[in-house]
C-alpha cells in the first residue's frame, strides 16, 4: 500500500460538479492498494499516519501529528500510485489491486483511520473522475510504503 500524505490548510474533492467532500486543517491522504496488501498493512500506516508529527508546535518546530491538533483527514483512492514506467512512455498499472481487492481494502483503511482519529474521515468516491483540491500547507508532502518501511 502506498500513500502520498499532504499537510494542508485546506483541501476537498468534487464528482460531477459537486462536492463529495471537504476538510480544514489536516492531511490530504493518496492511497493506492496493490494486491499484496493485507490487514497489518492498513494498521501500520493508518498508526503512522495519525501519529506523523509534522504540524508546528508552539515553538514553530514540526513536533505535532494530527491527533495532537484535532485536525482532520481526507482520504483519496488513487491506483496511479502503483504506475510502473520501467519500460516506455505508457505507465503500466499492473501491481494495483482490481476493485474486488481494492475496495475492502479501501473502506478498511478509511475505518482504521476513523478508529484512531476519533472522528469521521471525508472521503472521494471510489473509481470516479475526482477534482481533487488542496492548499498544501509547507509544502509538506510525504510518500510512505507499507511495503518499504524506512
Amino acid at each position: 500500500m502506498k500513500v502520498v500524505i499532504q499537510r494542508v490548510s485546506e483541501a476537498s474533492v468534487v464528482v460531477d460538479e459537486k462536492k463529495v467532500a471537504d476538510i480544514a486543517q489536516g492531511l490530504l491522504v493518496l492511497v493506492g492498494v496493490e494486491d499484496a496488501d493485507t490487514a497489518e498493512d492498513i494498521d501500520w500506516l493508518t498508526n503512522k499516519i495519525v501519529n506523523l508529527r509534522i504540524f508546528a508546535d508552539a515553538n514553530q518546530v514540526m513536533n505535532l501529528s494530527v491527533k495532537d491538533i484535532d485536525g482532520e483527514i481526507i482520504v483519496v483512492s488513487q491506483f496511479t500510485l502503483h504506475a510502473s514506467t520501467k519500460k516506455g512512455n505508457r505507465p503500466s498499472y499492473l501491481k494495483a489491486a482490481k476493485p474486488e481487492i481494492s475496495i475492502p481494502a479501501y473502506e478498511n483503511f478509511v475505518l482504521a483511520l476513523e478508529a484512531l482519529l476519533g472522528k469521521k474521515v471525508p472521503t472521494g468516491i471510489f473509481a470516479a473522475d475526482m477534482k481533487v483540491s488542496l492548499l498544501n500547507d509547507g509544502p509538506v508532502t510525504i510518500i510512505i510504503d507499507s511495503k518499504n518501511k524506512e
